[in-house]
């Protein structure tokens, strides 16, 4: 079953019990509040439920700002490291100057714990990509 965690005008945060997976569908330009607030969202609901995959649907997402970045590099991806994640699959924005952020922060977390990131154009592609077996090892 699919439940909405979570909605505003430019986030949607969904959980889906039955694949252990968090989705975060983005919508136009955000700004530094409603961005932290989003995704410190995003993170609350992964401590609660403790998903396996996240989507990351970027696809209607503009730029983020330099400072946002900073801070999610700094505060969040060591934390998302750290979570039940193993998969995360990012569709990548239609604007280009999101899609270069995204990538420069992800850049950052490379090699740093579990978590495996995939940027994806087409979202049966994710899915299909997010839904095979995942081996988890006990912590």
């Amino acid at each position: 079953m699919i439940t909405t965690y979570f909605q505003n005008n430019v986030v949607t945060i969904t959980y889906d019990d039955e694949l252990q997976m968090g989705t975060a569908v983005w919508e136009g330009f955000l700004s530094s509040e409603e961005f932290r607030e989003a995704i410190t969202t995003c993170f609350r609901m992964i401590e609660e439920y403790k998903p396996l995959r996240w989507l990351g649907d970027n696809r209607k997402m503009k730029v983020i700002r330099q400072a946002d970045q900073v801070w999610f590099a700094q505060h969040i991806l060591p934390q998302l490291q750290q979570s039940s994640l193993r998969r995360n699959a990012v569709l990548v924005s239609e604007d280009f100057f999101n899609r270069t952020a995204v990538e420069q922060i992800y850049k950052r977390a490379e090699g740093a714990g579990d978590l495996i990131t995939k940027d994806f154009e087409d979202k049966a592609l994710a899915l299909a990509w997010l839904t095979e077996p995942i081996v988890q090892e006990s912590r």
